[in-house]
């Protein structure tokens, strides 16, 4: 009696299955390459990223579009391409007060030379500023937030700094402690956005009467913010006119923080 035999064969589908996976695997592989890449740099363009996996700007394209909408890169300036929301707070350093302390106290400094006016370090705690650190203006009349003081986000420029920079919420109650208050929340989202594209937030009379200030914020490599740096003073010194010139150098200054 003849055996019969069979051949077996794989079925299409299988195959196609297996050339799918195959796809899949080398497409994931690229997209951790170029999240390695970004983490390594400040930024990257996508011919960098051509270039880097020896792929066309179109695929290269794709692949960061893709890790975009996942949120671990985000689009920065100059068309770059940075740590989005979701790797930095994977990666983000825990930092202590003293480190902070530490690191941000030439910039106070600096600060105060250079402008005369007092400057400030906060950390965000239960949804509030918390004054971590001071450098005082010489100046007898100056404003002066002690160490360890606790204040409103809505109403501080250091607090919009959190909400516009490191995406906290708008509180549901935003009190008014002056006339210049923003209480609104469609009016406080839309100046958020106007902080943003300035890259620092402005304090215009609007928790005390007679005070302006500017803050920006202090970022780790991964551009996660991890503090805010202000500068504070009269009115009688710091008019709206020169609240630009600080706002600017304040935030050229921050971000000089963990530069070797």
């Amino acid at each position: 009696m003849n055996a019969l035999t069979k051949t077996v064969s794989t079925p299409p589908e299988r195959n196609e299955l297996g050339e799918r996976n195959n796809s899949q695997v080398k497409t994931l592989s690229k997209g951790l390459m170029v999240l390695e890449m970004i983490m390594a740099r400040e930024g990257v363009r996508t011919t960098d990223v051509a270039e880097h996996l020896g792929i066309d700007k179109g695929s290269a394209s794709r692949i960061l579009h893709t890790l975009v909408e996942s949120g671990f890169v985000a689009r920065g300036k100059g068309r770059l391409y940075q740590v989005g929301p979701k790797l930095a707070q994977r990666t983000a350093r825990r930092w202590s007060r003293s480190e902070l302390r530490a690191m941000a106290r030439p910039l106070l400094e600096k600060l105060v030379e250079l402008t005369g006016e007092s400057a400030h370090l906060s950390i965000l705690a239960d949804n509030q500023v918390l004054y971590l650190d001071r450098a005082d203006s010489t100046a007898p009349l100056r404003v002066d937030r002690p160490v360890g003081t606790l204040a409103p986000l809505h109403c501080t420029a250091l607090g919009k700094v959190f909400m516009a920079f490191d995406e906290t919420p708008i509180p549901a109650r935003m009190p008014s402690f002056t006339v210049r208050t923003i209480t609104d929340p469609d009016l406080m989202r839309a100046h958020l956005r106007q902080v943003l594209n300035q890259g620092y937030a402005l304090d215009d009379e609007e928790f005390d009467m007679g005070i302006r200030c500017v803050s920006a914020p202090l970022r780790e490599r991964t551009g996660q913010v991890v503090a805010a740096l202000g500068l504070s003073g009269p009115t009688a010194r710091v008019n709206l006119a020169r609240t630009k010139e600080l706002g600017e150098l304040v935030r050229r200054i921050a971000e000089e923080f963990g530069r070797d």
